[in-house]
């Protein structure tokens, strides 16, 4: 399919909030920027992987940034009244799509920044255009940590999720409190798993345990993951640290299920399960398999006058009236607080050029947020606004939903 022009915004619908919803969404847009609509709108970019089957990444991203938009054009908008405006590419988790979607915003010239999506190949393919391009990139999935830290000055990479040096260490201590003392790591084949593989070792140099008894590597849609998930049961491992996406690891969950309860070993996962169907496509072997994932923030256990202030703008923007109806929640938390933060430094800037947002980024005030307060999100030295102390396990329950353990 040939991508849509880029002189017109376009608005792809979010898979399971259905035609009401967005409906919903553009009116509460729409009416939100109406005392100001002569003014010409500050467009925000969006290249994330909304066509990929199952996913719920995209989506969710979209969600949070739909939300956080109402919210500023209700109180404004920005530069003295212009509204935020959204423009979404679909990069199908291609990275020569991306990359050609990244130049067609650059010759945008009211557009101040992109949010990339889930996946870290993709971002880690597209970090030297938006330097060439001088675009400041917003991550609020993908966690490799070449994405931020890559060496090039000054950064137009901005991170508000889970970053991997972050997250191996977090898995490991997590098993060995556990009582796993051994632990096997089964790793997608791509730049996010070798991210992963390097911040464990980076971690074990100093800590030392638990052990890591041998690391298994899998390709995206491999017909079965039994033989890697046994080769790392026979070293001796006693739990395994997973970094996949939904349907890989939602295979091996349902053919783990087959085995006898003995051989089950606890699964300690990244967040790539939570962008697409994981717990539907599981099954009902979910409950049969101790799994438990990696995340930065919860509804659940969030400050409840925080929550409430966020369910009540997303009921009255997308129809979204419980935290169960929030597909991969982070997604759309980290949305919805860097926008906020953006919109921020798009007002400091006193304008739209995309170098003094980016310094402005650099030079935040403290922002009370949806997930913490930001004191500040991001400094010239840290472009990282989420750390150890925001990282939680949680476990699905019956009915699909991540609560915290």
């Amino acid at each position: 399919m040939t991508p849509p022009p880029v002189t017109q915004p376009v608005e792809l619908l979010p898979l399971d909030l259905g035609r009401r919803r967005l409906l919903q969404l553009a009116a509460l847009a729409s009416f939100a920027g109406a005392a100001k609509a002569s003014s010409s709108p500050v467009q925000i970019g969006v290249d994330a992987e909304f066509g990929l089957k199952n996913s719920t990444s995209a989506q969710a991203i979209e969600i949070g940034l739909r939300i956080a938009i109402s919210e500023v054009n209700a109180s404004g908008g920005v530069l003295g009244g212009r509204p935020l405006e959204l423009v979404i590419r679909d990069n199908r988790s291609m990275p020569a799509r991306a990359i050609a979607h990244l130049n067609a915003f650059a010759a945008m010239p009211d557009l101040v920044a992109v949010f990339g999506g889930k996946f870290s190949p993709v971002m880690m393919d597209v970090v030297p255009i938006v330097h060439e391009l001088r675009l400041p990139l917003m991550a609020v999935w993908s966690s490799a940590d070449p994405i931020v830290n890559h060496g090039r000055h000054p950064n137009f990479v901005f991170r508000l999720a889970l970053q991997d040096s972050l997250a191996m260490p977090k898995l490991l201590k997590t098993a060995l409190l556990r009582g796993f003392e051994k632990v096997g790591l089964l790793l997608a084949n791509t730049g996010w798993g070798r991210s992963n593989l390097s911040a464990a070792e980076r971690y074990l140099e100093r800590a030392q345990r638990p052990r890591i008894t041998g690391v298994a590597w899998h390709n995206w849609g491999e017909k079965s993951l039994l033989a890697r998930y046994m080769s790392l049961s026979e070293s001796g491992a006693r739990a395994i640290i997973v970094v996949g996406n939904d349907d890989d690891v939602a295979l091996l969950v349902r053919e783990m299920a087959t085995l006898p309860v003995a051989q089950r070993l606890p699964l300690l996962c990244h967040q790539g399960i939570t962008g697409g169907k994981f717990a539907a496509l599981a099954g009902p072997a979910l409950q049969e398999v101790d799994l438990s994932v990696l995340q930065t923030f919860s509804f659940f256990s969030a400050e409840p006058e925080r929550r409430d202030r966020f369910m009540n703008l997303a009921a009255k923007a997308a129809g979204i009236t419980s935290i169960q109806q929030l597909e991969a929640p982070t997604g759309t938390a980290h949305a919805y607080d860097l926008l906020h933060l953006l919109a921020i430094a798009i007002n400091r800037a006193g304008s739209t050029d995309r170098v003094a947002v980016r310094d402005a980024l650099e030079h935040l005030p403290t922002y009370r947020g949806l997930i913490k307060t930001y004191q500040p999100a991001f400094t010239p030295e840290r472009h990282e606004a989420l750390g150890e102390q925001d990282l939680l396990m949680t476990r699905y329950r019956a009915d699909g939903v991540l609560v915290p353990v």
